[in-house]
């Protein structure tokens, strides 16, 4: 099949790479290169970098407004047999979609989890299960006829990047699935059940802060939905220590929330009768570690505290 991909964040780029491999790639589509970095060098989306490797001679448009006019008519001139749109970042016009079959990757199980930070939402709301979805585009975000699904299961301790590899892995069989049976004719649309719609709203800075005081689970939910970015910062001996990964349990203990009641074991007091428990930290400056390593390197001791941290 001829296809013109749209993307531009890394969750799209086993799906492109499959693509480019078993079909025709006409085009890309991408968001403009942005300046990042402490030197402010502009940086291609993670998108135009591959293509720019990995398939010389497609054309690459990286427009501002992909509706503007000229930009619609010259990815339209295209002859392609579908659009594939996966974390593009802009939305497509109902003039610029016009009798084009293109679809979209979202990474959770529709209805649940419509919006841009399904991911993070699954883990923080204690989802078990979440997926991949592949649906038409519509006016309204994420309301597409379901094409087809997979599925992944969520670990206790899986943490929001782990789980967008994952997924992001899993796109390409399920994509192309799609494709073939668009080709021959054998796709069974679905509507989505209005009446269990779910939004996961973009991540915001009050989105990171957690209470000790709260149930253990609920702050291991948070710390591993936010790892690695933007993470859950706490404070240790007056400094910033991001949480990477954490589990939780009950625990008889009568020590105050934040209080550090196992170092050993990275068992933190929390609100009920709950521990959290730190699997992998990152003080500031330095690389990620086993919380038994931050701890052994500096002689954590029982009766220390954490202390709630300011959002980054």
């Amino acid at each position: 099949m001829k296809i013109v991909f749209f993307g531009s964040g890394a969750f799209g780029l086993p799906t492109l790479e499959a693509i480019a491999d078993g079909h025709s790639l006409l085009a890309v589509v991408t968001q403009p290169d942005r300046r990042a970095g402490r030197g402010g060098k502009l940086t291609p989306t993670p998108v135009a970098a591959w293509a720019e490797t990995n398939a010389p001679g497609v054309p690459i448009y990286k427009p501002e407004r992909v509706n503007d006019p000229e930009i619609r008519d010259a990815i339209r001139a295209h002859n392609a047999d579908a659009w594939v749109v996966i974390a593009f970042g802009q939305k497509l016009s109902a003039d610029l979609l016009a009798d084009r079959f293109a679809i979209n990757l979202h990474a959770s199980l529709l209805p649940r989890w419509r919006g841009a930070a399904p991911i993070n939402a699954a883990i923080i709301a204690g989802d078990t299960e979440t997926g991949n979805s592949v649906i038409t585009l519509a006016e309204r975000m994420d309301a597409g006829l379901v094409l087809g699904q997979s599925r992944q299961t969520i670990e206790r301790t899986r943490t929001a990047g782990e789980l967008h590899d994952l997924l992001a892995a899993d796109g390409p069989a399920l994509v192309l699935d799609v494709l073939a049976r668009h080709a021959d004719g054998t796709l069974d649309p679905v509507e989505q059940d209005e009446s269990a719609v779910t939004v996961a709203p973009k991540i915001g800075r009050a989105d990171t802060r957690v209470s000790l005081s709260d149930p253990a689970d609920a702050i291991r939910r948070r710390i591993n939905g936010l790892s690695p970015r933007p993470g859950v910062t706490l404070i240790h001996r007056g400094k910033p220590l991001k949480i990477l990964r954490a589990d939780s349990q009950q625990a008889d203990m009568d020590a105050p929330p934040g209080t550090i009641t196992d170092a050993a074991e990275g068992l933190v007091a929390c609100a009920r009768g709950s521990a959290l428990r730190l699997l992998e930290v990152q003080p500031a400056g330095k690389r990620p570690m086993p919380w038994a390593d931050y701890a052994r390197g500096r002689s954590v001791q029982p009766g220390e505290t954490l202390e709630e941290g300011a959002a980054p």
